[in-house]
């Protein structure tokens, strides 16, 4: 525990916070900028002493607990939330599972790709978000259940009976070793979160390939930077892969391009046009 830094901190977070933005009267006789120390200590539910003490580089390393309410007292950032825990030696505790909600930059982002196949993915490989074009070239995904937007358990345990296959894509073998990884990676980072423990077991129960894959412990490989969907309305589509990793919320945002002015960029634009309809059925 840092006692002299975190005192600093909490100080210079205390400070720059006004009172009206926690919704408390200024009042006439303030001498300090920012929240009284009394205010703070209010609002992260502890004593207004042992607030002192802290402040004071005095007192003894707070609990989990009082930490959560300095954070929320002090509207600290996620980044600030951890330099606060790492101050007063008590690093962040894991979050309790892969984090699903997408930030609205990311989503205006992917929306803002008419050109491009994108969608965001979870530490599990859980579709989590999509543009109009990703729909039409792999799936429309709000059409499934939430549990059939994993790709992992897509790829291991498909409807398919022909074998695996993910959206007539080229490269399911080099996918389902990519998949493996991310899942035993993810495994490492949530050890505890039911997600993704129950999704192990059930691909470990499911799959012998998966089985075989998870026992070579392998966490990292090179990536796919072209493959080709076999789409059955406008035939093979292929695509340069991208991804942007989202480190604060542990997801990526994959980008799928075609090469410009070739068969493939035309494809993309008629299945823009088309959307997720099907012309290979009867109305």
């Amino acid at each position: 525990m840092d006692r002299r830094e975190l005192a600093a901190f909490l100080r210079s977070r205390r400070e720059r916070i006004s009172p009206a933005d926690v919704g408390l009267p200024a009042g006439i006789r303030r001498r300090t900028p920012g929240l009284r120390r009394e205010e703070a200590a209010q609002l992260a539910f502890i004593s207004t002493e042992y607030y002192t003490r802290l402040e004071q580089a005095r007192g003894p390393r707070p609990s989990r607990e009082v930490l959560a309410g300095l954070a929320r007292a002090l509207r600290l950032s996620d980044a600030e939330r951890a330099h606060l825990h790492h101050l007063a030696g008590s690093p962040v505790a894991p979050p309790p599972g892969p984090p699903r909600e997408v930030r609205q930059s990311i989503l205006d982002l992917v929306r803002r790709l008419p050109q491009s196949a994108a969608f965001v993915t979870s530490a599990t490989l859980e579709v989590l978000a999509w543009n109009d074009l990703a729909a039409a070239l792999m799936e429309d995904f709000s059409a499934v259940p939430r549990r059939d937007r994993n790709l992992v358990r897509r790829v291991f345990l498909g409807p398919h009976p022909e074998g695996r296959r993910l959206y007539g894509v080229s490269d399911s073998d080099a996918f389902a070793r990519h998949a493996a990884r991310r899942l035993r990676a993810a495994a490492a980072r949530y050890p505890d979160a039911p997600e993704v423990t129950g999704l192990v077991d059930e691909l470990l129960a499911g799959s012998p390939e998966f089985a075989r894959l998870w026992a070579s412990h392998e966490v990292e490989g090179p990536h796919t930077l072209c493959k080709t969907f076999r789409h059955p309305m406008v035939g093979p589509v292929t695509v340069n892969c991208d991804t942007l990793d989202v480190a604060d919320r542990d997801q990526q945002v994959v980008i799928y391009t075609a090469v410009p002015g070739s068969r493939s960029e035309e494809a993309l634009r008629l299945l823009s046009v088309i959307g997720t309809q099907r012309m290979d059925v009867p109305l």
